[in-house]
């Protein structure tokens, strides 16, 4: 059969129903936070760039060096990889001496898992490597279920995990909020290492209180800090900067476990614009409602009997 203008009009109003019904199911689920989900809360302005949480969390995790520029002796990893599971990086523009400053200034920003409340990688993970904890939130890894497809890779908009691809028996690395040392009553090893209070670990809730706080606060103006962890009540003193009105995280993807405040634009700092409804939801209802009670694969197939059978038709009348 050949194809025609009113075959395609058929084709096109058949792809809008479907489209149609997958964007009607998208907008009705909505993955909430767990209620004991604990995380991290990084202000930018507080960072001094030292890089102890870099290290307090490869000696928390025994990561191998991940030196640069192939140099052996020297533990000075660039990016994220399978020997690094958070990183602190620098945005500098012009003479770059104005701390928290856009123009001629820097800042920092320090990457690792969001921990995302509706995270991408468990979705597309097929064997369930990848899980989100019912009562902590932690998005963890289990080697024994990996079957090494990569499919986390592709589908974190954050790009966070990594392959050993130095490896023989390669797995999957990405930061586990140090679940570990959590289970002993500890905490991030990053948070536990930082001297100033720019990471800072705790229960989503008095994370977010405490961001939504610091926007208020006056610039230039001096404030107690929590340090380490915000549940303790230990702080430190520092001059309040003048913050960007967001916390990114609060809301990025359905919202994380680990949120962000800055002085600088998120965008220059390295961090993706990102919708407000997570990638797991539009993805995941669309197939649900595409294949539910086989619809999707039913209507193709009859469609293929179809076109076949006219075919056919088509190529007897001619002999």
């Amino acid at each position: 059969m050949a194809i025609t203008r009113r075959n395609l009009l058929k084709a096109s109003v058949c792809g809008g129903t479907l489209l149609a019904c997958g964007s009607s199911a998208q907008a009705a689920r909505r993955v909430e936070m767990a209620p004991g989900a604990l995380g991290m809360l990084y202000d930018s302005t507080l960072c001094i760039g030292c890089q102890v949480c870099m290290v307090g969390c490869k000696k928390a995790n025994n990561m191998k060096p991940d030196p640069a520029d192939n140099n052996p002796s020297w533990d000075n990893p660039r990016d994220l990889s399978s020997r690094t599971l958070t990183v602190i990086k620098k945005f500098e523009e012009g003479s770059g001496r104005r701390p928290n400053q856009e123009k001629d200034g820097f800042a920092y920003i320090k990457q690792n898992c969001m921990h995302c409340a509706d995270p991408s990688c468990v979705s597309a993970c097929p064997v369930s490597a990848l899980t989100k904890d019912n009562k902590t939130g932690i998005v963890s890894y289990n080697k024994k279920a990996c079957i090494g497809c990569r499919y986390c890779q592709i589908s974190c908009p954050y790009n966070i995990p990594k392959f050993q691809w130095d490896n023989p028996l390669p797995q999957i690395v990405k930061c586990q909020l140090c679940s570990h040392l959590i289970a002993k009553g500890g905490i991030a090893a990053c948070c536990a290492a930082c001297p100033t209070g720019a990471s800072l670990f705790g229960p989503v809730e008095l994370l977010q209180q405490e961001a939504k706080k610091r926007l208020l606060y006056t610039p230039g103006e001096v404030y107690e800090f929590p340090l380490h962890d915000i549940s303790t009540g230990k702080t430190v003193s520092h001059q309040s900067a003048q913050y960007i009105d967001h916390i990114y995280g609060e809301k990025e993807l359905g919202g994380s476990q680990v949120m962000m405040l800055s002085a600088v634009d998120f965008q220059k700092l390295g961090m993706t614009k990102l919708p407000d409804e997570s990638y797991a939801s539009i993805t995941e209802n669309i197939q649900h409602t595409l294949y539910k009670g086989m619809l999707l694969p039913i209507a193709l197939l009859g469609g293929l009997v179809y076109f076949v059978k006219k075919n056919a038709e088509n190529h007897h009348n001619d002999e």
